[in-house]
């Protein structure tokens, strides 16, 4: 907007002070309207470089405007075209296009439709599809490309309409190459090229590989900084008329805006995803006369990591701790703690279980992290026949004993992990003999949307209780994530962890 203006300036644009400050030169001065003006004024902004333009109103001689760009705006400087200096050209009059511009109230569709369409674009790949979807056959264009600026190079996020191999062959151009698709990283203009010959004009090295006539380079600008271009193609000699051209421009910019958002989530994504992968156990002890098996699931929507967590620690030939448990949230946040909470408990395996979890209840309070953990510790000794659990806010384990059906385990309730440093925790003991199956999980196994949890674990220990007693664990553990995966979309991770005391020496690595 105008922030200031002085009376001489506003005399040559023919507009009082009062109507020009703190209005959009375009909005007050309906004459300067017009895509040419706006893009220098967009240009200027963007490459912070100085840049001329003659423009004339209605009723005067031609105006010379001098944008001046810095970081607080762009000054303009406004002096009459003397009377014998150079006069611009005429405009040439517009010719009519091969095929009809889109309408307004076509152009405002399209807008309003796409802008729609990319506010459930998550991924990069989901941004090029509904921009192909929508864009290409509504504009008339036979092929889209999208690329990005990355590490001083163009890269090809995705395209319609062109083959791969044509566009290997400009993925990773460098920005400092002048071509069509790097001149908007520069200058924050696009280009218009009615046919072949004019983007020759302009680009005398070009070599058009792709058989197209017509084409509009598009700068993506999001948060003020160009990021990428966005190249529509035509099959035959094309006319950009001026609304035209006002409307592209809008859609790139719309587009640009969902592209850098969702490129952010798909960093975001990788490197929580990394993190966790890298904070779950990559295998698993092997404890004699111990069918161990463990499963993890991501959540079906939305970032597929989380605070989900398994482990099992061997304290000596006869004796685990293992713990499974849950860090709130889908984030980075979550995992980086899942990895300090399975740090904690490693600290303290071998303790009574009951204070495994105070000890890392403290740590937790004392991180600050902001985010709830719940979890359930066990110590199983093999050789005493023997296991002591206790859980902090977790979904009950279930205990099946040989011969006889899986039970939930009601344990002492304790308060979830990272709330209060002084809670103190419960454990139980429960007969652990040969034959007897321990699991453990996430509430993700068992929960159905609109069902009470005790529903789902419920046909959880159904599930298992059906199931033959000698079953492998590694096949039971995929039976009931398959279960799992053929319900109702999850919002929610799995960890899932099968512990049998092998009636005889034999080991089942799942």
């Amino acid at each position: 907007t105008i922030t200031f203006i002085t009376d001489d300036a506003a005399e040559l644009l023919g507009a009082p002070v009062s109507r020009l400050r703190g209005a959009l030169p375009w909005q007050a001065l309906p004459w300067m309207d017009t895509p040419v003006i706006e893009d220098h004024y967009r240009a200027a902004a963007i490459s912070r470089l100085p840049r001329s333009f003659t423009a004339a109103p209605p009723i005067g001689r031609y105006l010379r405007f001098d944008l001046y760009p810095d970081d607080t705006g762009i000054s303009v400087r406004i002096t009459p075209v003397p009377a014998d200096g150079p006069v611009p050209p005429p405009a040439q009059p517009t010719a009519v296009p091969a095929e009809p511009s889109p309408s307004r109230a076509t152009a405002l569709y399209q807008l309003m439709h796409l802008a729609a369409a990319l506010t459930e674009a998550v991924h990069a790949r989901d941004v090029v599809d509904q921009a192909a979807d929508l864009l290409v056959p509504a504009l008339g264009a036979q092929a889209m490309a999208l690329l990005v600026a990355e590490e001083q190079r163009l890269r090809i996020v995705g395209f319609r309409g062109y083959t791969a191999e044509l566009m290997a062959r400009y993925d990773g151009i460098p920005l400092g190459v002048q071509t069509a698709t790097t001149h908007g990283l520069h200058t924050g203009e696009p280009l218009f090229f009615a046919n072949a010959g004019e983007l020759a004009a302009a680009f005398p090295a070009v070599v058009i590989g792709d058989g197209m006539a017509a084409w509009a380079f598009l700068p993506l600008i999001a948060s003020g900084r160009p990021i990428g271009t966005l190249v529509l193609a035509y099959a035959r000699p094309h006319e950009f008329v001026p609304g035209e051209r006002a409307i592209l421009t809008s859609l790139a910019g719309l587009i640009a805006q969902a592209l850098d958002r969702a490129r952010l989530y798909d960093a975001t994504h990788q490197l929580a995803h990394s993190l966790q992968t890298g904070l779950l156990p990559h295998a698993l002890p092997d404890v004699p006369l111990l069918d161990v098996a463990a499963r993890y699931l991501p959540a079906a929507h939305g970032f597929d990591i989380g605070g989900d967590f398994y482990d099992l620690i061997r304290i000596d030939d006869t004796t685990v701790a293992v713990a499974v448990g849950d860090v709130q949230g889908h984030n980075v946040n979550a995992a980086a703690l899942m990895g300090q909470v399975r740090t904690a408990v490693h600290a303290s395996a071998g303790e009574h279980p009951a204070e495994v979890l105070a000890r890392t209840n403290r740590l937790l309070t004392d991180l600050e992290p902001g985010l709830f953990t719940s979890c359930v510790y066990a110590h199983i000794d093999l050789t005493a026949r023997t296991a002591h659990l206790a859980t902090a806010g977790h979904p009950p384990p279930l205990l099946r004993h040989a011969g006889g059906p899986a039970r939930m385990l009601h344990l002492p309730p304790g308060l979830l992990l990272g709330i209060d440093p002084n809670a103190s925790y419960t454990a139980v003991e429960v007969p652990f003999e040969p034959g007897t199956l321990l699991t453990l999980y996430t509430d993700g196994l068992v929960e159905v949307p609109g069902e009470d949890l005790e529903k789902g674990i419920a046909a959880v220990a159904e599930h298992i209780t059906a199931t033959h007693e000698h079953h492998p664990v590694g096949t039971l553990a995929d039976d009931l994530m398959g279960r799992a995966r053929g319900g109702a979309p999850r919002t929610d991770d799995i960890a899932l962890l099968l512990l049998r005391f092998a009636q005889e020496e034999r080991r089942d690595l799942g």
